[in-house]
């Protein structure tokens, strides 16, 4: 059997939630857990694999994944990790420049030609020093937040351009999905595809606005990876209208297409006593290898957002929703 199982989180209107295990062309259900969250605990607790808890919970149920896949059946997909009912409680947040060629857009954006911008010697830090000894430290990376749990769509879910923005982008990446155990130690739960979704135009006006730039939704599944490696993947990522292709490129990600090994990157997360907190969720963007906004493609609203992994089980569908409310002003009231 290979060390690796892929499952999903589904939601039915009267079932309430569910975790289901793909063996396509079904998913079977789990019985017992009601999130990955609550499951990566209980292995945390019991010191066991969570594929083994999982796959030990098989139920005899099985639903057609294509139905759900399709959004044709009442159990719907959610996002492949989240903390249920309480957003606060999980970390949205992602590392960048981690690939050659999102360091060559941010050049473009904001240094030219002339000379490397700090983008690129931050890239170069990266291909230096992001692959330290073992039992060494390397170099830190960018880092930046996109929010709580709250920011995390499913597949099939639209992401949304507000009103307050002036753009937005997919970014196909990879995102490392945790849990913070009952004693405040990080243990990885998984992996999934991802849609980093972000505002180019807000980032190229300067490079201060990538903090905000950054706050917006994000897409993560349909499914969740609970083991495998992080080594060499390679994928695909489109933008189309209707039937009709408006943008596509390969993609690559995995530590050898990467300025920084994985350990370096959970390391500089998770050295922050605040990203420790027992019984935290953590959803972190491992970075983007290309990205419609570096070829002047505009997305526009019902625009179809696909991100596919291989290895990674289904692609990753979104469409784009752009507002066309006016930005309101919020008021703050004193109490």
């Amino acid at each position: 059997m290979e060390n690796k199982i892929r499952v999903v989180q589904i939601s039915h209107h009267t079932k309430g939630r569910a975790i289901a295990i793909v063996e396509e062309p079904s998913l079977v259900l789990v019985g017992r857990f009601r999130s990955v969250y609550e499951a990566a605990l209980e292995a945390c607790r019991g010191n066991i694999s969570l594929k083994d808890l999982l796959l030990s919970n098989r139920s005899d149920q099985l639903l057609h994944y294509d139905s759900v896949y399709e959004g044709q059946d009442a159990w719907k997909l959610l996002p492949a990790f989240d903390v249920p009912e309480n957003p606060f409680a999980c970390l949205v947040a992602g590392t960048g420049l981690t690939h050659r060629n999102s360091a060559l857009n941010r050049q473009m954006m904001h240094g030219g030609d002339s000379k490397p911008s700090d983008s690129i010697i931050m890239y170069e830090w990266g291909v230096n020093d992001g692959f330290p000894e073992k039992g060494q430290i390397g170099v830190q990376p960018e880092w930046f937040y996109k929010g709580n749990g709250s920011v995390l769509r499913a597949h099939g879910e639209a992401l949304e351009v507000p009103a307050f923005a002036n753009d937005g982008g997919e970014e196909p990446e990879i995102a490392g999905v945790y849990v913070v155990d009952g004693e405040g130690n990080p243990r990885r739960v998984g992996f999934a595809s991802g849609n980093e979704f972000s505002d180019h135009v807000m980032e190229k006006k300067n490079y201060l606005y990538l903090a905000p730039s950054k706050l917006r939704q994000c897409a993560i599944g349909p499914e969740l990876v609970i083991g495998g490696e992080f080594t060499d993947i390679k994928g695909t990522v489109s933008v189309s209208t209707g039937n009709s292709e408006k943008w596509s490129s390969s993609v690559k990600t995995g530590e050898s297409n990467m300025a920084h090994s994985l350990e370096n990157l959970e390391y500089h997360h998770f050295k922050y006593p605040g990203h420790r907190i027992p019984l935290q969720g953590h959803v972190h963007f491992f970075g983007a290898d290309a990205f419609s906004f570096g070829n002047q493609v505009l997305l526009e609203s019902n625009d179809l957002m696909t991100v596919h992994w291989e290895g990674m089980g289904r692609a990753l569908k979104n469409p784009i929703s752009v507002s066309n409310d006016p930005e309101r002003i919020i008021a703050i009231t004193q109490l």
